[in-house]
Order: structure tokens, then C-alpha cells, then sequence
């Protein structure tokens, strides 16, 4: 059932706009429409889609994409210019650091009033109190004016406000980056409880672990508009900077160290599991290094190797030939080599392709040092199912897990208490 129907939502700002129109008065009747055209900026145009009961759905895209109009919007803060919206039910807003709190009035009183503009009596409000207290961390301060909190403290009442006093829609934007990581952890969860009751949620976020872990659908917003809409992950996909940007994941190369040797490196690139080049990847995804060879004259026993490195310096991976037991047969003219990581397992961040060596037996024959190529590991993607904790690890290993079967089960009816070992 449809909680939200946005249909062709536009807003519309003039900027610079004198409202007296005392200048514009000198100008001819075309050029004072010129000049009223080219002041006016529209920071939405034709956004549509619905939001479903139950859904949380993240919307995505570079500062300045509409997403906080979008929002403001919605919360009736703003009206549109054109276009309608259609809702179900009570929305509750987290928009910014103390958006529906008056700061004379201290945190309780802030409470009860967040919650009679929701239309909640003051005993509902009541019997929800000690949870926000709880979850918000600020029961010292409760009858402090929340003009003396910090942005933190703020944050942490006002997020606690909009999702313990039962709203059927509720709507946050990126200013939970104010809290510290333990409190937006726990936002998250309670975000996730929020649509496992039935109520639906609207998302602004940059974290793209915190959209793909948490949204069961995502909006694209570029400009304005929609660019794309789909479920969460191909959303994350299709938003994550520099996705299609095949170009920077390949590299001509010259004829390195060896101009007049039996072989050189030609070219190298980065591929994903369609054979195209990428340069932006997730965890478990599938990716390939290709390195294009040129020989001069019939090689063998060759050796090969190459380096993955991380932005702080640190050695990850060092991937020689031979220690995949593949020996290639003598080689000559134009040879492209691949190497295959079918599920790549680096923590997200930025990586890099270096120090290309190729030898014969022990005479090197041409080698690249340095950088060759560069990819990152977004946030987010369907194998991740957590925020993960950040310069805790490198590469990200799930282990199989077990438990020593030592246990005793009660029969029915019985008093006897399971007993359960770990290892």
C-alpha cells in the first residue's frame, strides 16, 4: 500500500530576484523576461515515485541534487512549485541540528511539544518518554534549555523524538554525521525496527554501507531529477563516483625499463565480471587485472609479477606467476595475461596496481615501477550486511564459524536447563 505518492515534483528559486522589480522597470518587456529566465534556478524538476508501507528507501546524489529540498519538501517546510504529494499517516523529520526544537524551552518540554504537532496526547508522549530518554543519553540534562546542548546532545533528542513517538513516516537526512560512530550505529538499528513495524522511512545519507545495509530501495537524484530508481544496491552502483569512468581503468604503457629486450608490458586495465573496464568495485565483487605483453622473440620460463597496494604505502597483495602453478608455453608477438580475483575482499578505500615486473628465468626483461593502475572499494554492496568499523583491517576474511555440540537439550515438560559450551 502506497504511504507516499510523489507526482512531478518541481521547486523553483529566483535568485538575485529584486521583489520590488525597480531595476527591471528600465529593461524592455523581452529582455525583463530574459533577465527573470536566467534568475531563476530550479533545485527540483519532475521528481515522481511512491514510497510503499514498510519501505526504506535511500536517497542518493552529490550536494546540490535536490535531496534536502527533496526532504523539506515532503515535511511541508517548504511548498512546491509544481507538482503534488500525496501521504498517509503522520511524518516525522530530522532535517537539521534542531529543526522543531525552540531553544528557550528545555529538552522536556521539547518533547511533549514534538509530540503534540505529531497529533500524540500528552499520556502517549508519556508512556514513550523514558525510551527517548534512554536513547537519546540525555537524562541530566532533560530540563536544561536545549540552547545549552551541543550539536551532538541535539541531535541525539531530536533523532530520539522522531522515531519513538510512532510516526507512519519518518524522514532523516544526512545530519545524523553528527553523532559520534556508536550513536549513528544505533540510529541505524533503530531505523531498521522502525520498518520492520510496518512504517516506512526516507533516508538521506553519503554512507553507502548505511543506504545498501539498511534501504530496501534507492533514488539517484543528479541535478534535480531522478536518474535513476531501483533497489538499493543497483542504486548505490549506479551513484558510486567514477563507476563509468572506463577510461581512467586503463593504462597504454610505453616500453618500460628494456626499449630493445626479447619482451615489454604494452598496456594494463582493470575489468569487472562483464569483461568491461571499472575501476570502482564492493566487496565479493569480481575483478581482473590484465596486463598486454608484446614479445619480440620467442620467450619461456617467464616471470611475472605485480604489487596491490594501499593509499597509506602498505604492501596488501604481491601476485607472482609462478605461484599459481600456471607455466604458459614459449611465447611470442601479442600477449595479454589475466589475473582473476573472483571475489575481492579489501576494505573499502583507494588501492594501487604497481611495480609490473617480467623476467625469463632470472633476467628481467622489462619492469614498470610505481603506480601503474588505481581502483577503490566502495561502501556498500550486497555481501556487506554491517557498517564496518573503519582502520580496524585492511582485507575483510569471514571465517567458518562453529560451536563445540556439547549441549543437552531438555526433554518437554522438563526443568533441566540447556547447557551450551563455546570454543
Amino acid at each position: 500500500m502506497s504511504v507516499i505518492s510523489i507526482e512531478n515534483i518541481g521547486k523553483m528559486y529566483r535568485i538575485g530576484a529584486d521583489k520590488s522589480g525597480g531595476p527591471l522597470r528600465m529593461l524592455s518587456p523581452s529582455r525583463r523576461r530574459a533577465c527573470r529566465a536566467a534568475s531563476e534556478f530550479w533545485a527540483l524538476r519532475n521528481v515522481s515515485f511512491t514510497a510503499d508501507q514498510g519501505d526504506v528507501i535511500g536517497i542518493i546524489g552529490r550536494n546540490g541534487a535536490g535531496k534536502s529540498t527533496l526532504l523539506k519538501i515532503l515535511s511541508q517546510i517548504t511548498p512546491p512549485t509544481e507538482g503534488r504529494i500525496v501521504s498517509k499517516g503522520r511524518i516525522a523529520s530530522l532535517l537539521e541540528v534542531g529543526t522543531g526544537f525552540h531553544p528557550e524551552l528545555t529538552g522536556r518540554e521539547n518533547i511533549y511539544i514534538n509530540g503534540a504537532i505529531l497529533g500524540m496526547t500528552r499520556r502517549q508522549i508519556s508512556r514513550r518518554f523514558d525510551e527517548i530518554c534512554a536513547f537519546a543519553e540525555v537524562d541530566k540534562f532533560l530540563d536544561t534549555p536545549v540552547k545549552r546542548y551541543s550539536s551532538g546532545m541535539y541531535v541525539r533528542l531530536a533523532f530520539a523524538v522522531a522515531a519513538h513517538l510512532e510516526p507512519e513516516i519518518l524522514i532523516v537526512d544526512e545530519v545524523l554525521s553528527v553523532g559520534d560512530a556508536s550513536f549513528q550505529t544505533k540510529c541505524l538499528g533503530k531505523m531498521g525496527d522502525v520498518a520492520r513495524e510496518g512504517r516506512t522511512v526516507l533516508f538521506v545519507s553519503h554512507n553507502m554501507s548505511a543506504v545498501s545495509r539498511l534501504c530496501n530501495k534507492g533514488v539517484v537524484l543528479s541535478g534535480g531529477r531522478v536518474d535513476f530508481m531501483g533497489s538499493a544496491h543497483e542504486a548505490v552502483r549506479h551513484y558510486t563516483p567514477g563507476l563509468h569512468a572506463a577510461a581512467s581503468a586503463c593504462v597504454r604503457l610505453g616500453e618500460g625499463s628494456s626499449g630493445d629486450s626479447a619482451a615489454c608490458f604494452t598496456g594494463a586495465s582493470l575489468v569487472g565480471q562483464d569483461g568491461r573496464p571499472k575501476n570502482v568495485f564492493f566487496i565479493g565483487d569480481e575483478m581482473s587485472v590484465r596486463i598486454d605483453l608484446a614479445f619480440r622473440e620467442p620467450v619461456d620460463n617467464l616471470r611475472l609479477s605485480f604489487g596491490i597496494r594501499n593509499s597509506d604505502g602498505t604492501g596488501i597483495y604481491h601476485c607472482v606467476l609462478e605461484d599459481s602453478g600456471f607455466q604458459p608455453t614459449q611465447l611470442y608477438g601479442n600477449v595479454t595475461f589475466t589475473a582473476r580475483f573472483p571475489s575481492l575482499m579489501l576494505y573499502p578505500g583507494t588501492y594501487f596496481i604497481d611495480d609490473l615486473w617480467l623476467a625469463s628465468d632470472r633476467a628481467t626483461l622489462d619492469t614498470i615501477p610505481g603506480e601503474v593502475l588505481s581502483f577503490s572499494v566502495a561502501e556498500g554492496g550486497p555481501v556487506i550486511k554491517r557498517m564496518l568499523a573503519t582502520h580496524k583491517a585492511v582485507v575483510h576474511e569471514a571465517p567458518e564459524w562453529s560451536i563445540d555440540d556439547t549441549r543437552i537439550i531438555a526433554e518437554p515438560g522438563s526443568s533441566q536447563e540447556e547447557d551450551v559450551c563455546l570454543s
